[in-house]
């Protein structure tokens, strides 16, 4: 994981409409980047659908939420339009970004060992600097405790 402070690293990945996003694009804003193992899963859904119904109150704080995942861009469209999610998903499936910013790892399951995406947040400051990071996170309580810390 990366630490406070810090440089958060740039990207440029591809939203679900194919788009190409980068953080740098939102500076001057205080940016909510949240990394998640798969679309359509219970509890990424879960995670989701709590960003999308705080979303209005993230845009009230200025705050911009952007989820990243090793899914494609169509599996994100179909996600995104299930749910009717309003924010930003994008795409990495060399997982690049998923590695430069720690939440590659290793993770059991059953008792079998494989490396994958472990839920992890990131509140990225308005200069491009990690403000705050939440490693292995709840997906269910994610978004109200970043609320939290942002109203503070």
């Amino acid at each position: 994981m990366l630490e406070i402070k810090t440089p958060a690293p740039d990207f440029a990945l591809s939203d679900k409409d194919g788009n190409t996003v980068r953080l740098s694009d939102f500076r001057g804003k205080k940016v909510i980047l949240y990394f998640y193992p798969k679309d359509n899963t219970p509890g990424c859904t879960r995670q989701a659908c709590a960003f999308g119904g705080a979303y209005e109150e993230f845009k009230e704080l200025g705050a911009v939420v952007i989820g990243i995942s090793k899914d494609s861009a169509e599996s994100h469209r179909k996600f995104a339009e299930k749910y009717d999610l309003p924010f930003i998903l994008l795409s990495d499936p060399e997982h690049k970004v998923i590695e430069d910013y720690g939440v590659w790892q290793e993770k059991k399951l059953y008792g079998k060992v494989s490396m994958g995406v472990v839920r992890s947040t990131y509140i990225i400051d308005e200069e491009g600097l990690i403000e705050k990071v939440m490693p292995k996170v709840k997906p269910d309580t994610n978004a109200a405790e970043i609320l939290e810390y942002l109203k503070k």
